[in-house]
């Protein structure tokens, strides 16, 4: 058992997805982000349009929600279940923007802890330092598998993609340089990787 209770928990919180329920709240919201995204002007896209809820404008301009994503997966064959090993120990089924905030918690939580990355010049690092830092780098994938996977056509309607690709494809070359993910946790994007380290 690792430190944060990690070693063999990997494959319970890595687990085929199951069928989730899907629906479109706010609709005619879309088509207007849709419409107004597509003409180039960004001031117009994002103000409220007439007579139109302001709750309900700010929530469908959130595009991943617990109700839009009431699972943290991957497609419809991976699916990412939480635990951190100190609070929560077995790993439990959560939304992804709820994956994404227990993510960032965690991730904060390691970088200010001193025995893991310590400050001072000259400190020693922890022998389990590299896996700390795989851990992290394995559930930032996560994150990109869910973002191409249940977001990558409303990053092309938003035309960010170059932004998302050129953001992933540092990430894949740092973590293949110093082989920080292990090759089965690339499934859900395999071709995507291959395509970035074969270039």
């Amino acid at each position: 058992m690792s430190l944060f209770g990690l070693g063999s928990r990997n494959q319970k919180t890595f687990r085929p997805k199951k069928s989730a329920p899907s629906g479109s709240k706010g609709a005619q919201l879309q088509k207007h982000i849709d419409a107004t995204l597509g003409s180039g002007n960004l001031r117009e896209a994002v103000k409220l349009p007439p007579g139109e809820d302001f709750n309900e404008w700010l929530a469908v301009n959130k595009f991943c929600t617990a109700s839009n994503c009431p699972t943290m997966s991957a497609g419809p064959k991976y699916e990412y279940r939480w635990a951190d090993g100190v609070t929560i120990k077995k790993p439990i089924e959560v939304s992804a923007p709820k994956y994404v905030e227990y993510l960032m918690d965690w991730i904060e939580s390691q970088l200010d802890d001193e025995t893991i990355f310590p400050q001072k010049l000259g400190a020693p690092f922890p022998p389990n330092f590299k896996k700390v830092v795989k851990t992290i780098f394995k559930r930032l994938f996560r994150v990109y598998a869910h973002i191409y996977h249940s977001h990558f056509q409303k990053i092309v309607s938003l035309k960010e993609e170059a932004h998302l690709n050129t953001c992933f494809k540092h990430f894949v070359l740092f973590t293949w340089e110093f082989r920080l993910i292990d090759k089965a946790e690339l499934a859900p994007l395999q071709d995507l990787v291959d395509s970035i380290i074969q270039f």
